[in-house]
């Protein structure tokens, strides 16, 4: 059962009086605990799918179904109130706070998705996922002081704590050397899978690819396999 939809999206751009046409009519389904990777050459369209698909920008067609809901169709407040509670997001810079422990860090994104759990229950869950992510010795560091591999970890716990649903990754792995990046996509597996997540992932890295269980690639607006 597809847990996300994407049913002939199209976005157009103006610039004066020329539109670009960047996505064409895409179709794609995401399934429960598995990572689909979107591929391609750049201006393909792969980052703006994502981007749309994540509710950061808005389509100029077709419909995005979330739990049979179409967010085409979601009024700017309900579209942000889908992306605090049940979306989680990792880019490619790991966007920590600078003058923020890594606890805090991961306590700022449970205020902002406004959980309704008491400071102990938080707390707890804080600590659970920072070992899930092995960052619980690493807890009251600032990011200054952490390597580039420990930053994304931190940001992959941040984009979960709140247990959302759905994951999209912007090129992750991308700022990192190789042995990073195969961990950080151990990583996004594993929890993929045991957290029964949904995730959607943009890379050029084609090494990574081993870590996903589908692989799309698009070009020029479409989805070509």
């Amino acid at each position: 059962m597809s847990a996300f939809t994407i049913d002939q999206v199209k976005k157009t751009f103006s610039n004066g009086e020329i539109e670009e046409e960047i996505l064409k009519g895409v179709n794609l389904s995401l399934k429960e605990g598995e990572i689909t990777a979107l591929v391609g050459p750049s201006g393909s369209g792969k980052s703006t799918i994502l981007t749309i698909a994540a509710g950061l920008q808005r389509a100029s067609g077709g419909e995005i179904l979330f739990e049979g809901n179409d967010m085409t169709k979601m009024s700017q407040e309900e579209v942000r109130q889908v992306r605090a509670t049940d979306f989680g997001f990792v880019f490619q810079s790991s966007h920590l706070v600078p003058f923020l422990t890594v606890e805090e860090q991961l306590q700022l994104m449970l205020d902002v998705a406004e959980t309704k759990t008491s400071k102990k229950e938080q707390a707890k869950a804080i600590d659970k996922m920072l070992k899930l992510v092995e960052m619980q010795h690493r807890k009251d560091a600032y990011p200054s002081s952490l390597s580039g591999g420990e930053r994304q970890r931190v940001a992959i716990a941040r984009a979960i704590i709140h247990h959302p649903k759905i994951l999209f990754a912007d090129e992750p792995t991308a700022s990192l050397d190789t042995k990073r990046s195969k961990g950080v996509m151990e990583l996004l597996r594993e929890l993929t899978r045991t957290l029964h997540l949904t995730t959607l992932m943009v890379t050029h890295d084609e090494e990574m690819l081993s870590y996903v269980d589908r692989v799309i690639t698009m070009r020029d607006g479409y989805i070509v396999e």
